[in-house]
């Protein structure tokens, strides 16, 4: 006999995005020169960023989510792998020259297209978020192989934009959520 059992666990979106959203929010006020790289970003990337990001696509897996499985848990990592690259040459490890941070950001700004492709038939702010961390990408990677501040202080404007629409999507699930109606939309 099949027994059918009711899905009680919460959300894990929120948790991911709330992540993603913060920590690309002020890496990239850093990016637009407000302040420098600091232990603050790197807290920030190893923990909310990273750790939360790969926990809430743990949960997602379980779920049956392999979308946001593949991408929370991705993008956890990559934050984990970049606070890294900043801390690995301390220790005597080559630090990483401008092409090949140019190779690492362009091969994430390709491997999150993937992820922009399939969000066309979703919601408007998802397509925000991943068509928005393209462009990121793709100017960080820009900036990396020119050496440009110029385009390295515009991606920080548009990253802090991409950010801002993860941290808004995590927050409209939970309030709407909470309220039990849409107050903001998606």
């Amino acid at each position: 006999m099949e027994q059918i059992f009711k899905d009680t666990t919460a959300n894990p979106a929120p948790l991911g995005l709330f992540g993603f959203g913060m920590t690309t929010m002020l890496l990239n006020i850093h990016n637009a020169g407000f302040f420098e790289l600091n232990s603050m970003i790197m807290g920030m990337g190893i923990f909310f960023g990273g750790t939360q990001q790969v926990i809430a696509g743990i949960m997602e897996w379980k779920k049956g989510n392999g979308f946001a499985m593949a991408a929370f848990t991705s993008y956890g990592f990559f934050w984990i792998s970049l606070v890294t690259l900043w801390l690995l040459p301390l220790i005597g490890v080559t630090k990483p020259d401008g092409a090949s941070m140019g190779c690492y950001l362009g091969i994430w700004g390709l491997f999150t297209l993937a992820f922009f492709i399939g969000t066309l038939n979703g919601n408007t702010i998802g397509k925000l978020i991943f068509g928005s961390l393209v462009i990121l990408f793709g100017l960080l990677s820009a900036a990396s192989f020119t050496g440009s501040e110029s385009i390295h202080t515009l991606a920080g404007y548009e990253g802090i934009l991409c950010g801002f629409f993860a941290f808004y999507e995590a927050a409209a699930i939970v309030i709407n959520e909470k309220l039990g109606k849409q107050v903001l939309p998606l």
